[in-house]
């Protein structure tokens, strides 16, 4: 049976000391709300998820899903999970209450789905997709599409898809072929063509789906900018909001994939019998620009993917690692000497502070974009709300990208540490290796995450999106490299973020001389940004830490220089332990991980173009 394992304390840092997500009640979007609710919903998210959630993820993965006779079944335990899942009301917990959301705030509800991933992968696909499209819906659509779709969708009696991906397009989705031919007398188009990779695309979970379908109707352009979007239920929804007839959807197939084998990735075909009826949404030829609303979403949900599956890893492995005796300390020269926990070996150390520093890292970047989003969207001040959206659109897809990557990597440093035992299914990190690795793949790959950094969003606004990154990170550093304690670090991460303003302002110079020159060190420099920017959110929390250990330290009389006094008072005081180990944890990024961006510079200024000229 899995367990459920999850740092509560580490979330509560970054929600209520860095955040301090309760002054969002300040706005009117949240003045319901009060910290205290905030609390109570936590811990109801946090007892669903180890108590029904976590329990159900083995026997889940074990039965998978099955196509029979055009219809696809979910493990038979995620009829109750949903049941109880839509019961508790937190089905769509950041959206708008007036169609069934609770309307919480987007960092608070970037917590949440965080437990419900890392106790269950594959559950959280049905919901997570069904709400963003509703919010695409709610976005976009007419009052006809919101009255007779989105409280369904928003409560869990409707499921929701976005259907973008064609065996011959792939990632290029302005050569799509499915069509959309207008009919005489009728709002409908009828829809014609393949969708391939629909994740949640079909299941017996809830009595209808809404497909949201890309698709080129008559006449318009070839290309990206032929491309409209249109609803299209699996079943016909009548006008006083009832079910009805089938609507021409059938499922050709499912994947057998490595990991999240209780989400159903179906094969779709719209239209085979020539009566697959299709909604426009907004206007025609801005399918894309609509879509970019739930993908955009879909990419931070798929960040937060890394985040929780990464630090479920780390969470099994530091449990192990406490646990597992094997072979004495290197000190001890008693070649008698008892064997201790591995914990104790200093290799297995590094291996862990790997993935503290890493999952620290990325769940503060995840939740701090979910803060901008809040902001982007609710925010009164109108210069904070530009700013916030603005900074949000430029880290959109560092959260995709880095988070997922770095998730990866700390399964891959999980199972290293539990050795034999990782790589057996009894211990779970085999299965979330598995389930994890799709975070880098949809969604837009990694490399067409870096490609968008490189190529759009650095380029925004005439580079103001960056350049006001830039400005935020030296007001920040500024005032903290004369700092008797955080100096030496803090010059660490302005070099870092001077290293990246180098790379970035390179590639124009480059760009123009070879413009696919940048194009290959798109992901390096990616990878670059993130390490910075989890750097400079490690930062931050080490000065609001160091901030509430002097406050310990001052209630007990304690010297901060009285190295033994503090060693005992961690011992002793869990959270005197919490705030010196977010210190060290920010000391070993930056002084272990963090120096990789100068290698990648160093790359990058290389000229080296041998990958573009090699023929393979």
């Amino acid at each position: 049976m899995s367990e459920f394992r999850i740092d509560r304390r580490d979330v509560d840092f970054n929600l209520f000391e860095q955040l301090k997500i309760d002054e969002l009640t300040k706005l009117s979007r949240y003045a319901d709300y009060d910290k205290e609710t905030f609390e109570i919903v936590l811990a109801q998210a946090q007892r669903f998820s180890q108590e029904r959630l976590a329990p159900t993820t083995e026997q889940a993965d074990a039965e998978g899903c099955r196509l029979e006779d055009g219809k696809v079944y979910l493990p038979e335990c995620y009829e109750s999970l949903h049941k109880e899942f839509c019961e508790m009301g937190l089905f769509a917990p950041v959206h708008n209450p007036e169609y069934g959301g609770m309307g919480l705030p987007h960092s608070l509800g970037m917590a949440l789905v965080e437990f419900f991933i890392s106790a269950h992968p594959s559950f959280m696909f049905t919901p997570g997709l069904t709400v963003a499209a509703g919010h695409l819906i709610e976005a976009f659509g007419t009052d006809r599409d919101i009255d007779l779709y989105l409280e369904k969708m928003y409560t869990g009696q409707w499921g929701g898809t976005m259907c973008l991906t064609e065996p011959q397009a792939g990632s290029a989705l302005g050569e799509l072929t499915t069509t959309a031919a207008p009919v005489e007398g009728e709002e409908y188009y009828q829809i014609r063509g393949n969708k391939i990779f629909i994740s949640a695309g079909d299941h017996q979970l809830t009595e209808n789906i809404i497909h949201l379908v890309l698709a080129r109707a008559e006449g318009d352009p070839e290309g990206i900018r032929g491309v409209s979007l249109f609803i299209v239920p699996k079943l016909r929804v009548n006008e006083d909001g009832s079910v009805g007839e089938l609507n021409d959807v059938t499922v050709t197939g499912i994947e057998e994939k490595m990991g999240i084998h209780a989400s159903p990735t179906c094969a779709l075909s719209f239209g085979d019998a020539g009566d697959c009826r299709g909604w426009l949404v907004g206007e025609r030829c801005k399918g894309i620009s609509y879509m970019f609303q739930m993908m955009n979403e879909a990419r931070l949900i798929t960040g937060l993917q890394g985040v929780a599956i990464g630090n479920a890893a780390y969470q099994i492995a530091l449990d192990y690692a406490r646990e597992r005796k094997q072979g004495p300390k290197v000190t001890d020269r008693d070649k008698n000497a008892e064997s201790v926990a591995i914990i104790e070996h200093p290799d297995v150390r590094r291996n862990l502070m790997t993935m503290k520093a890493y999952g620290e890292a990325i769940r503060a970047l995840l939740y701090h974009s979910a803060f901008l989003s809040d902001h982007a969207l609710y925010g009164e001040d109108e210069a904070r709300k530009a700013k916030s959206q603005d900074l949000l659109d430029l880290l959109t897809p560092i959260c995709k990208a880095f988070a997922s990557d770095m998730g990866f990597k700390m399964t891959e440093l999980a199972m290293q540490v539990l050795g034999g035992y990782g790589y057996i299914k009894e211990y779970g990190v085999e299965g979330l290796m598995r389930d994890v690795k799709i975070a880098s793949i949809y969604e837009g790959t990694n490399g067409i995450q870096a490609l968008d950094l490189l190529g759009r969003k650095m380029r925004q606004k005439g580079g103001g999106l960056f350049l006001a990154w830039l400005q935020d990170a030296n007001e920040f550093l500024m005032p903290l490299l004369e700092d008797p304690e955080f100096g030496p670090v803090a010059k660490e991460v302005d070099k870092a973020k001077n290293t990246l303003g180098e790379a970035a302002f390179g590639f124009q110079q480059l760009g123009k001389q070879d413009p696919e020159y940048p194009l290959l060190h798109a992901t390096p420099f990616l990878r670059m940004f993130g390490l910075v920017e989890s750097a400079q959110l490690l930062l931050k929390q080490a000065t609001i830490a160091r901030e509430k250990l002097g406050e310990i330290w001052e209630d007990r009389g304690i010297d901060s220089s009285d190295r033994e006094a503090r060693r005992e008072l961690m011992e002793a005081n869990e959270n005197a332990r919490f705030y010196e180990n977010k210190i060290a944890t920010m000391e070993f990024f930056v002084f272990q991980i963090l120096p990789e961006g100068r290698a990648i510079l160093k790359s990058i200024q290389s000229g080296d173009r041998s990958a573009l000229d090699v023929i393979l």
